[in-house]
This record gives C-alpha cells, structure tokens and sequence, in this order.
C-alpha cells in the first residue's frame, strides 16, 4: 500500500510505480475480464487477447513514465499509439462491433482503477490517481474509436473493390479478341476498373480489338458518354481497336439529343455484330472457347 503525506505525492510517479513490475498481472485480469463479459464475440481469441494485453499493458506502463501530457499520450508515444491501433484495426476485421472495441478499453479502465485501489490508501491521492487513469484511458479509447472506423472503411473499400472487379469480367471471345459486357450503372469508379481490367486483358491476350457492349446499361448520359470514350482511347494507347456494342435505338436517340460526337468510334447494335466484325479486322476463322480472363 502507497499513503502519502498531503501535498508531498507526485500522482503520477505513484501511479507508475503501482503499475511497474505488473502488467502480467495486469494482462491477465485484462483477458480474464473480456472473456467473461464477451466470450462470443468473434475477436475474442484468448491467445489474441493475450498478445493484445501483454503489448498494451506494457506500453502504457512504460507511457506513464515520461513527461508526455497524460491527455496526449495514446497520441503522442510511440509504442502505446501502435499498440491501441494494432488492437483496434485488428478488432475490426475480425468482424467485431465498435461498441464491444470500446467495452474492452473500458474494461482496461476498470482492471487499473482496481490495481490503483489496491496500491494506495490515501482517499485523495487515490482520487487524483483515478482521474489520471480515467483522462488516459478515454483518450486511448478515443483512438481506438477512430482506428477502428478507419480499418472498418478500408474493408468496406476493398469489397467494394472486388464487387465491381467481379461484375465486370473480362471474356475472350476469340483469338485476339476481348470482350467486357456491361451490366447495370456505370459510373467513374466503376469505369475505372473497366478500364484496367480491359488494359491489363489486352496485353496479356496480345488482343487487336476489344469489344464494349453496353446492352445491359439501362441509360446513357453525358458522364456515361465521356467514361466511354476515355476507355476507349485508353484501348487505342494499347494499340488495339474498340468497338462499343449493344447500341439500342433509345441510347442513339439520347447520345445524338446530348450532342455527344462518336464518329470516330466504331459501334454495332448487338455483341453478335461486334464480334463479327472484330473477326474480319483480325481475319479470325475459328473460334477459341470463352474464358474469362480479368476480373
């Protein structure tokens, strides 16, 4: 037990030396606790937990004892900001709430607050030293939020990303010919996977044409239009020809009311024609089986 004379403690010395020589038993009283109050939730793998602990407990023991503000701690030093944000980029892809991250460094909070009670005996010092614990762990808490929600957006991001790679699968149709049917809205970031997939599908086919077939794109405006082309002249920088299919009437109807200049580009009304005429530009005799080759 740690009691002090009024005015003669230093709180923050106190508290580093009720903490020194304990995160072990800090981390197991840290696991022990999560593990009773969640034991389903999916990051709550003891041997994870345990490294978790054994890597935060030692990090804020070692924090407390510098001169860094307490408030700008889980910040500003080194081994504790990294370690809360392994924790909390971890949590979230392994599925876990925000509100079960959060629980957690609370119940950090509590297992110090415990050790402290245990440590010191004088009521005002204890206060003073609770008060730490607490601006400390709300801060680290706060990270832990903000980690957590930009792991969360990553993933969101990344499945976001394999869900257009997905629909927008790049087919050979025939020797030298590359074919990405369009399904849905096109937009920009969309266009953007359309376009490397394509890019990337043309050289390793060593493709002279690739066919774009529009028919199961609901509506073309100018922002349609415009992604259209700069694929279009990006195929052209590969070296290969483009022909855009799946020109229904409705479609020219829109792009000639929009005023949208396609002269230059080669168009056919269905895949069918597309492809026919890909195989007289490539003088094609027989057909390769259909594989996809992108996605």
């Amino acid at each position: 037990m740690v009691s002090s004379p009024a005015g003669a403690a230093d709180v923050r010395q106190v508290v580093v030396e009720s903490f020194k020589g304990r995160a072990d038993d800090i981390a197991d009283r840290w696991v022990l606790l999560q593990l009773e109050r969640a034991p389903m939730d999916p990051a709550n793998n003891e041997r994870d937990l345990r490294y978790e602990a054994d890597t935060l407990a030692a990090a804020l023991v070692t924090a407390l004892d510098t001169t860094l503000p307490v408030d700008q701690m889980a910040n500003q030093h080194r081994e504790l900001r990294e370690a809360v944000r392994e924790l909390s980029l971890r949590r979230a892809r392994a599925g876990a709430t925000p509100t079960a991250t959060s629980l957690s460094v609370l119940a950090l909070k509590e297992v110090l607050l415990a050790i402290i009670r245990e440590s010191i005996d004088d009521s005002d010092l204890l206060l003073s030293a609770a008060l730490l614990i607490n601006q400390l762990l709300d801060a680290a808490g706060a990270l832990s939020f903000a980690t957590y929600m930009e792991g969360r957006e990553e993933i969101i991001r990344r499945q976001s990303r394999q869900l257009l790679e997905v629909s927008t699968p790049v087919v050979r149709l025939w020797r030298q010919v590359v074919a990405v049917p369009l399904i849905g809205t096109l937009d920009t970031a969309r266009t953007q996977v359309v376009m490397e997939n394509l890019l990337q599908a043309i050289q390793d086919e060593d493709a002279q044409v690739a066919i774009i077939d529009i028919t199961g794109v609901p509506t073309v405006d100018t922002a349609v239009a415009q992604h259209l082309m700069q694929t279009v002249r990006a195929v052209r920088l590969m070296g290969a020809g483009c022909i855009i299919s799946g020109i229904r009437p409705t479609i020219a109807q829109t792009i000639a009311q929009l005023g949208i200049d396609l002269f230059d580009i080669l168009t056919r009304a269905t895949l069918a024609e597309a492809l026919s005429e890909a195989m007289k530009i490539t003088g094609g005799s027989a057909p390769a089986p259909s594989t996809p080759v992108s996605r």
